[in-house]
């Protein structure tokens, strides 16, 4: 077999495996709420391609991976995140891969390093993304959080879940998650404002530092509608 051909081969076999891995999350996510469903699946995998091409990851690698992030996310929103949906999808995406016949224990070694480290916690170092690929996976779905899309799933699942459109500080932080005040502010608070400074990659930086600068100014606007302080001066 000729070098072409050996490429080509190759090449059928990347947007098979891709093919089939997608048909199978598309089933997974398919009860998913909008914060957590196909739509974001699709984000980051868009987000991850970017970036791996920018920090010269493996693309398959990422791409897999990105596919399968969240598919053990179901059983974490049905029992309020007792379980860790990572982990769980670490275990679940094994089992796609060696189901659809991937011989390579390197490969699935590594898509599922990526997807059990894409929740990484710095009070967890065993998650810590070490792999380029993991980062990436890691910084993508991060992203997805932030910016105006961040904003919108965070009211998404603020709604879901019927906590207020708005809230102070105080309500916010002095209450817990899946609660009243567990407000898109809230998450913002708590998590989201962070998020700029745990990116892994170069590449993941500069989106967040963008991202979290339309986050800021989003809920300093929200702050000052809500306590009618818009506007500046009228003219009458």
């Amino acid at each position: 077999m000729n070098v072409q051909r050996l490429s080509e081969v190759k090449e059928a076999w990347r947007e098979g495996l891709v093919q089939q891995v997608e048909a199978r999350v598309k089933k997974m996510l398919l009860a998913n709420p909008a914060c957590h469903d196909w739509d974001h699946t699709q984000r980051v995998r868009c987000l991850a391609l970017r970036l791996a091409a920018a920090e010269g990851a493996d693309a398959l690698i990422v791409e897999v991976a990105a596919l399968l992030h969240d598919i053990g996310r179901s059983t974490e929103l049905a029992d309020q995140g007792r379980t860790c949906h990572a982990a769980l999808g670490g275990r679940l995406s094994r089992e796609i891969l060696l189901s659809l016949g991937v011989v390579s224990s390197s490969f699935v070694t590594a898509v599922v390093d990526c997807v059990r480290c894409h929740r990484y916690r710095r009070r967890d170092a065993d998650t810590k993304p070490k792999t380029l690929e993991a980062k990436v996976v890691y910084d993508a779905d991060k992203l997805d959080s932030m910016g105006a899309i961040g904003i919108g799933r965070s009211f998404h699942f603020a709604g879901r879940i019927g906590a207020r459109v708005h809230n102070t500080a105080e309500e916010a932080l002095g209450n817990q998650s899946y609660s009243r005040e567990d407000s898109a502010y809230r998450e913002y608070l708590v998590k989201l404002r962070f998020l700029k400074d745990k990116m892994l990659t170069a590449s993941g930086a500069r989106l967040a530092a963008r991202r979290h600068h339309v986050m800021e100014e989003f809920f300093a606007e929200l702050d000052r509608e809500v306590c009618g302080e818009d506007g500046g001066a009228w003219n009458h």
